[in-house]
């Protein structure tokens, strides 16, 4: 039942699975929202400029029935005159082509944003397999089209025929009109059945949209499995990223416990913790920890340093103090300076005695502040 559960796909689409599938050219689209949106853009401009399309089409219509005996017997006048008139009409509409090309771009932008897919675009010879595109049509998918589509034309088909049928009277009375006044008269009620229809698309859009975004998305759902895997694609398998880090912590304590032996002194716990100083006053602001650790880490840099005859100091607070505060590469904390200059000091007297005096003494009571001292983890 596990196995059953993770096959199937009821986890949301993660964003890496939404970029691959815009990247296909897989968006969520509704061709209810683009016709909306054409079909308002087109009703919006005649509405504007309506006036000026019926003087430019009046315009072409009264100079395209008066002509002359010379072009009426010139076949290139008349090739001419037409290709003219052709002209200045496409130019007179040219803002509602540019509006109608707007709105069906807007169309997909405004649900999907921009996306610019080649892949989408490409040649691809399975989108012709007739038996594909069998199922696609007798698929659930297909039906719910169908079942759509059906409802669509029946809801607009009916608004249309009721507004058509109301305007009966109106219609066969056009025909009694001058030509100015019907053409304006028949603009109007085009105009007002273009609203209407708008209207009912409103609605269907209102219905389209959740759906094709639902729609969208329950088709990349993924299971359960494919969210391990892509997690496991994107950050690294758990287990090679734990063997990276080990390795890397390996490393890091071969630098480290090669810097041991050019430390200057070792500070001990005395076998709890031990944190090996470094200073060089040419190169240096303030002594360096080398190396650090607890435990067998610090057994290991005991050793090194005996091996190296790298003066060793056992002050349990300041090497609590200092494994505490102070990371490796980093210098020693201020409030720590007075404390480890003293134990700089008595390392500089061991290297160098004054002759027939006797060794120095180890120093004690350093001055470590207690908030720095942490004993109660030498027992942890």
């Amino acid at each position: 039942m596990a196995e059953d559960s993770d096959l199937e796909k009821t986890e949301a689409a993660t964003d890496k699975r939404i970029e691959r599938a815009r990247e296909e050219g897989k968006v969520a689209q509704s061709r209810e929202l683009s016709t909306f949106i054409e079909l308002m853009a087109a009703v919006l401009v005649l509405m504007t400029l309506g006036s000026f399309f019926s003087e430019k089409l009046m315009a072409t219509m009264r100079r395209g029935l008066v002509f002359d005996r010379t072009s009426a017997f010139d076949p290139g006048m008349m090739m001419t005159r037409l290709t003219h008139e052709l002209t200045g009409t496409m130019l007179a509409f040219l803002p509602l082509f540019g509006v109608m090309i707007l709105a069906a771009l807007a169309g997909p932008l405004l649900l999907a944003g921009w996306n610019l897919s080649w892949k989408a675009i490409s040649p691809n010879l399975g989108k012709f397999n007739p038996i594909a595109g069998l199922k696609r049509i007798v698929s659930v998918n297909g039906l719910v089209e169908l079942i759509k589509s059906l409802l669509k034309v029946a809801l607009l088909g009916g608004i249309a025929v009721w507004v058509i049928w109301g305007y009966r009277d109106e219609m066969f009375s056009l025909v009694s009109e001058p030509l100015e006044s019907g053409i304006s008269h028949f603009s109007h009620m085009l105009l007002n059945t273009a609203l209407y229809l708008v209207s009912a698309m409103l609605l269907i859009v209102a219905i389209d949209v959740p759906f094709q975004l639902w729609h969208y998305a329950k088709n990349l759902r993924m299971t359960k499995e494919e969210v391990k895997r892509e997690a496991k694609e994107s950050e690294g398998d758990p287990q090679i990223k734990a063997r990276i880090r080990a390795a890397q912590r390996e490393a890091a304590r071969k630098r480290m416990m090669a810097a041991v032996p050019k430390a200057d002194v070792i500070v001990t716990n005395p076998t709890h913790y031990a944190v090996a100083l470094k200073y060089d006053q040419s190169r240096m602001a303030a002594p360096q920890i080398v190396a650090k650790g607890g435990g067998l880490v610090a057994e290991r840099i005991i050793e090194l340093g005996r091996e190296n005859n790298v003066p060793l100091l056992q002050a349990p607070p300041l090497a609590r103090a200092l494994y505490r505060h102070a990371d490796i590469g980093n210098e020693v904390p201020q409030r720590l300076y007075t404390a480890v200059a003293e134990v700089l000091a008595y390392v500089y007297q061991l290297r160098t005695p004054a002759y027939g005096a006797a060794p120095p003494k180890p120093p004690r009571n350093l001055p470590v502040p207690e908030d720095m001292d942490m004993p109660e983890l030498e027992h942890a």
